[in-house]
């Protein structure tokens, strides 16, 4: 090689080089200029805050229009007007053995993120199977004498909205720091059991003093959000829960587990290689919960937890 040459192939390389670095600044810069304008930035809220934000019209102060319809002897569809006049619709099932002797303890179930109230009754769903598993939880509670009762969440089954789904809600979410969407639509959800909350107390056959919410992912995290702001709920069963920072800290299950004080119980199902909660975020959350009577349930795997991993929750009910 000429030495003409090896000193172009010298001053190629140093211009590459100096291109590379040009380009690995002009993306830092970018990505500086994005995460300024539409990064996602923690916040934070008190306890009054908190408060306010889940505030909601009972029905003592307007009517609900509870609709049931009779599927079968033991199971009914119901709508309900909620406390801004969106309509809920949901499934409610009783255990055989119910007589109007007795009134029944009730478990509240709330449905993952993408999916409906169908996940507490089927397991699968437009060919789609329940991974969840949450149609045999509910058959499991049946079988221990609680009545079961799951609405669709906000933008979810029959209550999507096509114009602005799920999808799109997170994608704004991450993509575009648009936060209120998505806190909007957890927070209403909360509010939607809450009305619920207030129609089942009112019910002869409920044991108002024995009421459960159990979630799976995003219902794992919408059943402590509940607890913490309704001190009707006894009982927690969240399993799955995300681990959610101070970016969407109204929402954040972490934010919420100093109001758990006067819970019976509470358990939370978790896996120690959940790409939505590490291992030690789920220690931590665990080790934040006041409720005195608590346990954490650990799975090896991922955010779907093992098959039949339902059948080492038995003991919840006793």
């Amino acid at each position: 090689m000429s030495v003409l040459n090896q000193i172009k192939q010298k001053l190629s390389g140093i211009k590459w080089g100096k291109a590379m670095i040009s380009i690995v600044g002009i993306v830092a810069v970018l990505g500086g200029v994005w995460y300024a304008i539409w990064g996602l930035h923690p916040y934070q809220v008190d306890q009054q805050e908190i408060q306010a934000s889940y505030t909601y019209q009972s029905i003592a102060d307007r009517p609900m229009n509870m609709q049931l319809e009779q599927l079968t002897a033991t199971t009914f569809a119901f709508t309900y007007q909620s406390f801004d006049g969106a309509i809920v619709n949901g499934r409610m099932a009783y255990p055989d053995t119910y007589t109007k002797a007795h009134s029944m303890p009730v478990m509240l179930g709330v449905h993952a993120m993408g999916r409906s109230e169908n996940r507490w009754w089927m397991d699968s769903f437009k060919e789609r199977p329940t991974l969840e598993q949450t149609d045999k939880l509910a058959k499991q509670a049946l079988a221990n004498g609680y009545a079961v009762i799951a609405i669709d969440s906000r933008n979810h089954g029959k209550r999507k909205n096509l114009d602005y789904n799920i999808i799109e809600v997170m994608r704004d979410l991450h993509w575009w720091g648009k936060r209120e969407p998505y806190e909007q639509m957890v927070i209403d959800t909360v509010k939607d059991y809450r009305v619920l909350l207030d129609w089942v107390e009112k019910q002869a056959q409920f044991d108002q003093a024995n009421t459960t919410v159990a979630g799976y992912s995003m219902g794992g995290q919408v059943s402590i959000l509940l607890a913490g702001v309704d001190e009707r709920i006894e009982r927690v069963l969240s399993i799955v829960p995300p681990y959610l920072d101070d970016k969407v800290a109204i929402v954040a299950p972490k934010n919420f587990t100093h109001n758990l004080a006067h819970l019976d119980k509470l358990w939370l199902v978790s896996a120690n290689d959940d790409e939505h909660a590490s291992e030690s975020e789920n220690a931590a959350l665990y080790a934040n919960i006041t409720t005195a009577n608590k346990k954490h349930v650990q799975f090896d795997g991922g955010h779907v937890l093992p098959q039949g991993y339902y059948q080492q929750l038995e003991n919840w009910y006793q």
